[in-house]
C-alpha cells in the first residue's frame, strides 16, 4: 500500500526505492515456487469429482483462462513497476474506494486459503503418519505456522526455499510412479477421455472442474510486487511471468493425467489426499514418506500464504484503512504480532467452518473479483499519458483483457451457491469498508503515522 506521503503522487518515491537484483532467471524461479504449490496436492480429487477423469482438461483449461488475467498483470506491472499490485492499479484506474476493496478481497483470500490449507494438512495424508481429530489438528497447525511466521521473515524464507525443493520433487514423483503403473499394465488410460459426471454434461463438468483448478494457479498475482527490484521488468517480467506458468501447467497436467490413469477416478474423488493413492496403486515408495513430503508441500503453500496476509493487513492498518492495533510489532523481532494473530484467527474460524472445495471455491470467488478489476483497469490505464511510454512495456492486445474479465465471469456462474453466501459476505465487508474509506478521504481524515516497518515489510 503507497505511505500518506505518496497519495497525492502515487509515482513519488518514498524512501530509499528497492535494489534491482532480480534477472529473468531469478523472477521465474521466484513466480514458479509461488504457483507450483500445495494446491495440486489437495485439490486433484475434487477436480476429478466435478469434471471426471480428464483431470487433464480443466486443468488445461485453468491454465489458458489464468493466463489472460496474467496478461493484463504483466502490462501493468510493466507500467508500472512498484509494489502495490493489484489494490495499487484499481486505485490508479477508479480511485481509493475500489482499491481498498481489492486489497480487502486479496486479504481475505489469503486467510480463506490458508484455511483450505489447514484443512488438507489434517487430512488423509497426515493420516496416514497418525490419525488425530482434522479440527484440533488444523487449529494446531495454525498457531505453529503463526509462531513461525513471528519469529521472522528469515526464518520464514528459508523454510520455504527447502520446502519449494521438496513439493516440487513430491510432484515429479507422482508423474513417474503414474507412468509406471501404466506401463506395467495396472493403470487405464481410457480414463484421460472421460469427461462428465452422472450430473454433469462434459462442458460444465469442465468449467465446474476449470473452478477448482484455477485454484492451483492463483499465486502468480502476487510477483507484480518484486518487478520493482527487477532488472528490466519491461522485459524481463513477461517472460518470466508466462513461463513459470506454463511451466507449472504442463506439471499439473501431467500430475492430473498421471493420477487419474492409475487410479481409479472414484478413488480418487473420494479422498482428501488423492495424490497418496497413486503412491499406494504404485507400492515402490512408502506411503508415510510421501505423505511427508505432501505434508511439507500444505504447510509451505500456508505459511507464504500466511505472511502475504498478515504483512498486508499490517499494511493496510498503517494506512489507516483497518484498526490501529493491527500496526503493533514485537519489540525485538519487529514482526506484526497483532495483524498475525488477527490473520490465524480468522484462518482458523473458516477451517473449522468450511470443507475444502468451499473454502477453494470461495478464494477462487474472491480472487475472481480481483482479476475482474484488474482486467478492466487495464484498458482504463491505457489513458493514463504519466506512466512509462508504451514502447517501453508489455502491451497485450486489446481482446486479451476483455477475454480476461469474461472469463472471470463466467467462472464466477460456476460457482455453487454456498460458496456465493460465504464469498459474498467477505465481499460485502470489503465494500462497507471501502465506502467508509471513501467517505473518510471526502471529509478529510487525516492518515495516522504507523510505527517503524515490521521486518521483511519493504
Amino acid at each position: 500500500m503507497p505511505s500518506r506521503s505518496a497519495q497525492a503522487d502515487p509515482d513519488t518515491a518514498v524512501g530509499t526505492p528497492p535494489r534491482k537484483v532480480l534477472t529473468t532467471r531469478l523472477l521465474y524461479f521466484f513466480i514458479l515456487g509461488d504457483v507450483l504449490g500445495a494446491g495440486v496436492y489437495v485439490l486433484i480429487g475434487e477436480v476429478a469429482a466435478k469434471s471426471g477423469g480428464a483431470v487433464w482438461v480443466p486443468l488445461t483449461v485453468a491454465l489458458l483462462l489464468a493466463l489472460l488475467t496474467a496478461a493484463s498483470y504483466a502490462e501493468l506491472a510493466t507500467k508500472y513497476p512498484r509494489a502495490g499490485g493489484a489494490s495499487y492499479y484499481a486505485t490508479r484506474a477508479y480511485g481509493p474506494a475500489v482499491g481498498f476493496f481489492t486489497g480487502f478481497c486479496m486479504l481475505a483470500a489469503g486467510t480463506v486459503s490458508v484455511a483450505a490449507l489447514a484443512r488438507g494438512f489434517a487430512g488423509d495424508y497426515l493420516t496416514t503418519i497418525v490419525k488425530l481429530p482434522v479440527v484440533l489438528v488444523a487449529v494446531v497447525f495454525l498457531a505453529l505456522l503463526a509462531l513461525l511466521n513471528a519469529r521472522g521473515i528469515r526464518e520464514s524464507t528459508r523454510a520455504n526455499t527447502v520446502a519449494t525443493l521438496v513439493e516440487t520433487g513430491g510432484l515429479l514423483l507422482v508423474i513417474v510412479l503414474g507412468a509406471w503403473i501404466v506401463l506395467r499394465g495396472d493403470g487405464d488410460i481410457g480414463r484421460l477421455t472421460q469427461l462428465g459426471t452422472d450430473s454433469a454434461s462434459p462442458v460444465a463438468a469442465v468449467l465446474a472442474g476449470a473452478v477448482l483448478a484455477y485454484y492451483s494457479f492463483v499465486g502468480f498475482e502476487t510477483s507484480v510486487n518484486v518487478a520493482e527490484e527487477t532488472l528490466d521488468p519491461g522485459r524481463s517480467y513477461p517472460r518470466a511471468l508466462f513461463g513459470a506458468l506454463v511451466t507449472a501447467g504442463v506439471v499439473y497436467a501431467a500430475v492430473g493425467a498421471a493420477a487419474s490413469a492409475a487410479v481409479p477416478t472414484g478413488t480418487l474423488a473420494a479422498s482428501d489426499g488423492p495424490l497418496l493413492e497413486v503412491v499406494h496403486a504404485a507400492g515402490a515408495v512408502p506411503p508415510r514418506l510421501f505423505a511427508f513430503i505432501a505434508l511439507v508441500a500444505v504447510a509451505n503453500g500456508a505459511l507464504l500464504t500466511g505472511i502475504m496476509s498478515s504483512r498486508l493487513a499490517y499494511g493496510m492498518a498503517r494506512e489507516g484503512l483497518l484498526p490501529a492495533f493491527l500496526t503493533r510489532v514485537l519489540p525485538a523481532r519487529r514482526t506484526p504480532w497483532a495483524a498475525i494473530a488477527a490473520t490465524t484467527a480468522v484462518s482458523a474460524l473458516l477451517a473449522v467452518t468450511g470443507e475444502i472445495d468451499v473454502l477453494a471455491g470461495t478464494l477462487v470467488l474472491l480472487l475472481l473479483a480481483v482479476f475482474l478489476i484488474v482486467n478492466t483497469a487495464v484498458l482504463v490505464l491505457r489513458r493514463d499519458r504519466s506512466a512509462a511510454p508504451a514502447t517501453t512495456h508489455f502491451q497485450a492486445p486489446t481482446v486479451v483483457p476483455v477475454l480476461g474479465a469474461l472469463s472471470c465471469v463466467v467462472l464466477a456462474t460456476q460457482i455453487e451457491g454456498t460458496v456465493w453466501i460465504r464469498g459474498g459476505v467477505l465481499m460485502g465487508v470489503g465494500v462497507a469498508l471501502g465506502l467508509l474509506v471513501l467517505w473518510r478521504r471526502r471529509r478529510g481524515a487525516a492518515l495516522p503515522d504507523g510505527p517503524p516497518r515490521p521486518e521483511g515489510d519493504h
